[in-house]
């Protein structure tokens, strides 16, 4: 039944046509395939780039130089320098997460996806102190499927989204390595407590939930719940509920289909012992980055919705969920072709947009216009009871009372006189 109904949500979503335009204001441009985005105290933003580099953007827009200390990427395919977030604490102590594609040290032709920690200098020029503190095994000879997006917990532990690489679904299936899993890490990379295999055999004591095909999106909601999204195939993309131990499903369960030939991919839509989606797109829309609402600047509709970008369609998601079910989707409209690659909330309230391309841009979604004030009101009383209008006892005629000096009390003569006519040319 949940199947039937997610499907059913997921067709009615796709069969209206329209789409709400999006209005943004663009805060920065010249991004070389933006990725991901963080908000600074000082009102700048920390912007990684796929290819390799992470740039300081001013509260002005300006673009800074790549910063030094950033390490090497594997910047191929959809490789490369990828999330970013900063530490709860970042105001005291500088530090951040990103993660990036990893080349293997002793073959250049394998990765796989690595996170880091660093502190931000001062000068906000370069990396300090950058160490890697988890790497994704085993390592494989694909440019695909990275996953690589960073959610961070009240108690500063962190959930690291991991994809399967795209040549080794199957192994999404297995708990006792880092294939399509979410992991849960300390903020120095080791496996956090409380995690499904911490105390019992059967998996890696760090792997969270698996069954996971390329991750793309990841928030934890203020009661402290997990959320993400992920690539389906050729349909089939995900919003999933993550709770420790669960099993997603990918391959073995999928609403996607195999690329151009359409056929089925494992053994349908549902099996005993693997998690549903709480929504899914079919067709696909490409999901990439991913935002919850916690602030009402755009008014109580859109308080306490996701936001999803679409990297196929130009479009924002809003989705309204409640008891694991979407009551509301509604698109937004950014363009035709802009590939919306991050979403953010700002310490401001308001929502920031990335749109992936080699002209990338840093966008602000505009709150609505505040409603025009009311026109006042004016009323108009019959002239026998406006003030200081004397009736004549002779014909009924208003006359006003008789003043000395100006009507307005003062001695200045308050005729505007006509402007003097132009000199001649």
């Amino acid at each position: 039944m949940a199947a039937l109904l997610c499907g059913a949500a997921a067709a009615q979503a796709q069969s209206d046509d329209e789409a709400r335009p999006l209005a943004v204001t663009e805060v920065a441009y010249g991004l070389n395939h933006p990725w991901a985005v963080a908000f600074l105290p000082d009102g700048n933003f920390l912007v990684s780039e796929r290819p390799g580099t992470l740039r300081v953007v001013d509260a002005q827009g300006r673009v800074g130089l790549p910063l030094a200390g950033v390490p090497a990427v594997a910047a191929e395919g959809q490789g490369g320098l990828l999330d970013l977030v900063l530490d709860r604490d970042f105001a005291q102590n500088r530090r951040l997460f990103f993660c990036f594609a990893e080349p293997d040290p002793g073959s250049g032709s394998r990765s796989s996806t690595a996170l880091a920690s660093a502190r931000l200098s001062e000068r906000q020029d370069r990396l300090e102190d950058v160490q890697v503190i988890f790497h994704q095994m085993p390592r494989l000879k694909s440019a695909q499927h990275f996953g690589c997006r960073i959610a961070q917990s009240g108690d500063g532990s962190l959930f690291l989204t991991l994809g399967e690489r795209s040549i080794a679904r199957d192994q999404a299936q297995r708990t006792t390595n880092h294939l399509g899993t979410i992991v849960h890490l300390t903020p120095e990379g080791h496996a956090a407590a409380g995690g499904p295999f911490s105390s019992r055999m059967g998996g890696l004591p760090e792997v969270w939930s698996w069954g996971h095909r390329n991750p793309q999106g990841a928030v934890i909601t203020p009661d402290g719940e997990l959320w993400m999204h992920e690539h389906g195939p050729q349909g089939g993309d995900e919003l999933n509920h993550i709770r420790p131990g669960g099993n997603y499903g990918w391959p073995v369960i999928t609403y996607g289909r195999n690329y151009g030939l359409g056929t089925r991919i494992g053994e349908g839509t549902a099996k005993d012992g693997m998690e549903q989606p709480v929504h899914q797109w079919t067709p696909s829309i490409a999901p990439s980055g991913m935002a919850f609402l916690t602030s009402d600047r755009y008014g109580p509709e859109w308080l306490g919705s996701f936001f999803i970008g679409s990297l196929k369609f130009g479009t924002l998601h809003r989705l309204k969920v409640a008891g694991d079910q979407v009551q509301q989707e509604e698109r937004l409209l950014l363009g035709r072709g802009q590939r919306i690659r991050d979403v953010r909330q700002g310490p401001d309230g308001l929502l920031y947009l990335l749109t992936d391309s080699r002209n990338g841009r840093l966008l602000r979604v505009n709150p609505p216009e505040p409603p025009p004030a009311p026109e006042p009101v004016v009323t108009v009383e019959p002239l026998d009871h406006v003030e200081g209008i004397v009736a004549s006892p002779a014909d009924g005629a208003a006359s006003p009372p008789a003043v000395s000096g100006n009507a307005d009390g003062g001695s200045r003569d308050n005729t505007v006189e006509p402007p003097p006519a132009p000199a001649a040319p």
